[in-house]
């Protein structure tokens, strides 16, 4: 978690765009309130600077939240769109943005071998089992 901030390449999973979004919050509100009392000319312009870097990775974290649920990294500019990068789950597979990064891997044909498990009601789909598991 938490690798490759400033990268807006990958996915990440909900959770870690939550924490991304609370500590924005929270870094925003500490920067405003520490600079309250310098609200005019350069005590603002300052408060804008500090916030940069932080926006960046918000950015960067919330293209990578919408490579999870297979859409461009752009989407997060729709106004409200940043509820959906909050509550929906991504795709359940590997996309062309990566591998999931719950760890699932790609649907395959029942017939490959028996490194794989089933899921849900359909016998013919199937799932490699994660590396390392027995």
């Amino acid at each position: 978690m938490f690798r490759n901030v400033f990268s807006f390449e990958g996915r990440i999973r909900r959770f870690e765009y939550v924490i991304s979004f609370v500590l924005y919050i929270g870094i925003t509100l500490i920067i405003m309130f520490a600079m309250e009392p310098e609200k005019k000319g350069d005590g603002r312009l300052l408060s804008y600077i500090l916030r940069i870097p932080f926006l960046l990775i918000l950015g960067a974290q919330g293209a990578k939240r919408c490579h999870d649920l297979d859409d461009s990294g752009w989407f997060q500019l729709i106004p409200g769109y940043f509820l959906v990068l909050l509550f929906k789950d991504g795709q359940p597979y590997a996309n062309e943005y990566g591998d999931n990064p719950k760890g699932l891997n790609e649907p395959i044909p029942k017939e490959s071998g028996e490194d794989e498990v089933p899921i849900g009601n359909d016998p013919n789909m199937r799932i490699r089992k994660p590396r390392g598991s027995g």
